[in-house]
């Protein structure tokens, strides 16, 4: 930063002149490098790579939503049906490969020995994955009434 100019006579008065040539000298070492690695972030190594086959991705296993409301009835997807008729199901749907997973919805208000049969229909039939299904609480700090 120059704080004068060339000539002494009269006061000092500071330069107003902003000096760029660092800033251009920074700049230009900048383009420099850039120029040089430009081509390296292009440049690919050449493979020849083999050819193999692989087995296809697994099939994404079936889900069967079972609702049980708070009256005790049980709905297959949206079905509405009778406790054997369930059971039957259960055994037809075990034959499935991938075996399908089971998301058990209830209501709060559902029995739970009701819960508890279905539950072990859906193990003696062979279905052995089950999920429960809930809704979270929206407001943690406000009671449910």
């Amino acid at each position: 930063m120059g704080f004068g100019s060339f000539n002494d006579d009269g006061p000092h008065k500071p330069m107003a002149d902003i000096n760029v040539t660092p800033m251009v000298d920074v700049m230009l070492v900048l383009l420099v490098i850039f120029i040089i690695t430009a081509p390296l972030f292009t440049h690919a190594v050449k493979l020849d790579l083999p050819q193999a086959q692989s087995a296809p991705a697994p099939e994404k296993p079936e889900t069967i939503a079972l609702s049980i409301d708070g009256q005790g009835r049980i709905f297959w997807n949206n079905d509405e049906m009778a406790f054997a008729e369930l059971q039957q199901r259960i055994v037809t749907a075990s034959q499935q490969r991938p075996l399908p997973a089971l998301h058990l919805r209830a209501d709060k208000e559902t029995r739970y020995d009701v819960i508890a049969k279905v539950m072990a229909a859906a193990q003696q039939g062979g279905l052995t994955k089950i999920a429960f299904v809930t809704e979270s609480d929206k407001n943690p700090g406000a009671s449910g009434k």
